[in-house]
């Protein structure tokens, strides 16, 4: 006896491929996350960035306190440098989510 071999059904491949479908968009989207969150981390060290600029601001008005207007301004200088990068690390952590 030879079995009969037939070919799979249109509605089997439907279902098949729709669940591999699925499984790329799940894929990608937690990708999107992963790399998301990734590209976050370095909010982080901005926020270190800032908090030892400002550091460094108090400790060298507490040494002499008659510079205080000109280290200020050095001192925003620093804090607008470390916020640009981390501006620019939320747009690529951004990028890896929205686009």
């Amino acid at each position: 006896m030879a079995a009969i071999r037939t070919k799979a059904s249109p509605i089997g491949m439907q279902a098949k491929r729709a669940y591999s479908s699925e499984m790329a968009n799940a894929l990608v989207q937690v990708s999107q996350n992963m790399g998301m969150g990734s590209a976050a981390i370095g909010l982080g060290g901005a926020g270190i960035g800032i908090g030892l600029v400002f550091a460094a601001l108090l400790q060298a008005v507490a040494r002499n306190p008659s510079l205080r207007g000109q280290l200020f301004s050095y001192a925003i200088l620093g804090f607008a440098f470390v916020e640009a990068i981390g501006l620019f690390d939320l747009m690529v952590a951004m990028m890896c989510k929205y686009v």
